[in-house]
């Protein structure tokens, strides 16, 4: 006898979820933990619901797999939204569960009676709720929206009458998709045949959907070949590695890559999805050409030509019509790239701890580590200066740029291979948003390095202020002791005041098994010349 349950369980695990994350109730989160513990499928308890989303959605983007998170009904489920809408601006595969009250209960309580499923409507691929009668194929539903592209979250609402009522006979599980044919030259319009024929300088702009590593591999090939230079958004850094011969930069819409851009006669973008671009206006003539995995929504980059499905197999087809070898040369890609390293790296009083030593010196500490990156002011020298190996080296909120991700993102992310360390790189501001995951953290015994820049503000925020003439209210955090506070929670704590106390504490961090914090204390004032010089 088969709980629904149980059979959550099971389509969770069909569909790649590797772990459940969650701060459980007392009702339907109960008896799914209880079916994954049956089922072998571990359960990491976080310290607030928008965490355990993060958890989640770094392993989701890692793998390449849906991942799942649990939450209690009423504040639970409002208090996971956080989560969810990361996972839906940032293209993430995440199958959120909420609890709910019966619908006999519902009909006359108002308790925390919500309508959870209007709530996540806007913000989900796939959402609703499950009854006894319909569990079997709602789930199938759920799960195909989950795995199926474009990547993004489903929301399933389940109360515990359900959960703990007999399944139906399972329903055998979906067809699988046939294979779209592959792309040929003939599906090319001839304005772009001509295009691509005619392009002396063609350049590759790499987004986040390019991290699948067949993809990232064809875009290598593709530059290697025909001598292309290539942008990354954040969120793809490592799709082409920074010490490629060909990685030009970072592409965010913002002034710094705008030289090399200047220089291109032909934009190729690959998986790039504009809602990582800053919020104004494209203003590049050059003809952009997108591949991307799944047709994307969007008005703010005027594609010339949507190439869509098999993007290895529309990657040949260009690489077959482009020139043998463009007009371009390694080095002035590598200067453009250094170039853009150097704005990151402001002119600082020498015997003040800056945020971009703080990076680079971690940087030779701990070489070819993963790392995660919280928002605010410490991200640009992070995502400039950060060298990033493979796709998804680097983990990052971009879409929605959510303080409070760092952390319980590297905790998600070293659950999936707890031997490997993994670097946090976050602001004072967003740890303090998150601060009970250091105990997460300490009660799995991670081997997290998390690095706070820490300068008592709202960096950031201020920065704006002042732009504007403002006053700085409302952005002092005020002092924090970092080393009591991570002892308390079971971290070893470092700090430094300066980049030979930080190069020690890095270099002893990487000796202890657990999880450890490092406090740099750092005068901000480079980070107004940084904002400036990546923005415009």
């Amino acid at each position: 006898m088969t709980l629904i349950a149980d059979r959550v369980i099971q389509h969770l695990r069909r569909a790649g979820v590797q772990r459940l994350f969650g701060m459980p109730g007392g009702g339907s989160p109960a008896d799914l933990i209880e079916a994954a513990a049956r089922a072998g499928l571990p359960f990491t308890l976080a310290h607030t619901e928008t965490a355990a989303a993060f958890m989640a959605s770094a392993q989701a983007e890692i793998t390449g797999k849906p991942g799942a998170c649990l939450a209690t009904l009423g504040p639970g489920a409002t208090a996971l939204m956080n989560g969810v809408a990361n996972a839906y601006l940032d293209r993430i595969p995440l199958i959120a569960i909420t609890d709910r009250h019966s619908a006999a209960v519902e009909r006359v309580m108002q308790h925390q009676t919500l309508p959870q499923t209007d709530l996540f409507a806007p913000i989900t691929k796939w959402n609703g709720r499950l009854t006894v009668d319909d569990a079997e194929r709602a789930l199938q539903g759920a799960m195909q929206a989950a795995t199926s592209l474009p990547p993004g979250p489903v929301h399933l609402d389940i109360s515990a009458d359900v959960t703990d009522a007999l399944a139906a006979s399972a329903a055998p599980p979906p067809a699988a998709l046939d294979r779209a044919p592959a792309p040929s030259v003939s599906a090319l319009t001839p304005i772009l045949e001509t295009a691509l024929r005619g392009a002396r300088r063609p350049l590759v702009l790499v987004g986040l959907g390019a991290r699948a590593l067949p993809i990232a591999l064809a875009i290598r090939a593709l530059c290697e070949r025909h001598g292309l230079p290539a942008l990354v958004t954040y969120k793809a850094k490592g799709v082409v590695p920074d010490h490629h011969p060909w990685f030009g930069g970072v592409l965010t819409n913002g002034a710094l890559e705008r030289p090399l851009m200047a220089q291109a006669d032909m934009l190729i973008a690959v998986g790039l999805d504009p809602v990582e671009l800053l919020p104004r206006p494209w203003t590049f003539p050059q003809q952009v050409v997108s591949v991307s995995a799944w047709q994307l929504q969007q008005v703010q980059v005027p594609f010339a030509v949507d190439l869509v499905g098999d993007v290895v197999g529309w990657l040949e087809v260009i690489a077959s019509l482009l020139r043998a070898q463009c007009d371009w040369d390694t080095a002035e890609v590598a200067r453009a790239a250094q170039t853009q390293r150097e704005a990151m790296r402001p002119t600082a009083e020498a015997d003040r701890l800056v945020p971009h030593r703080v990076v680079e010196i971690a940087a030779q500490a701990w070489p070819g580590m993963r790392a995660t990156v919280d928002a605010g002011a410490h991200m640009f020298p992070v995502m400039a200066l950060w060298p990033a190996r493979e796709p998804n080296g680097i983990l990052i909120s971009n879409g929605l740029a959510t303080m409070g991700f760092a952390l319980p993102a590297a905790i998600g992310a070293a659950l999936l291979e707890p031997v490997q360390p993994v670097a946090a790189f976050t602001g004072d501001g967003g740890l303090l948003m998150c601060l009970g995951e250091l105990r997460t953290a300490a009660r799995e015994n991670l081997p997290l390095r998390v690095v706070v820049f820490d300068d008592g503000n709202l960096s950031l925020i201020r920065i704006k202020q002042v732009q504007r003439g403002y006053h700085t209210d409302g952005v002092s955090l005020g002092a924090v002791d970092w080393v009591a506070l991570g002892g308390s929670l079971g971290l070893t704590a470092f700090r430094a005041r300066d980049e030979s106390q930080l190069a020690r504490c890095l270099s002893e961090a990487a000796t202890i098994p657990g999880p450890a914090l490092i406090a740099a204390e750092i005068d901000p004032q480079t980070y107004g010349p940084t904002m400036k010089a990546l923005r415009g």
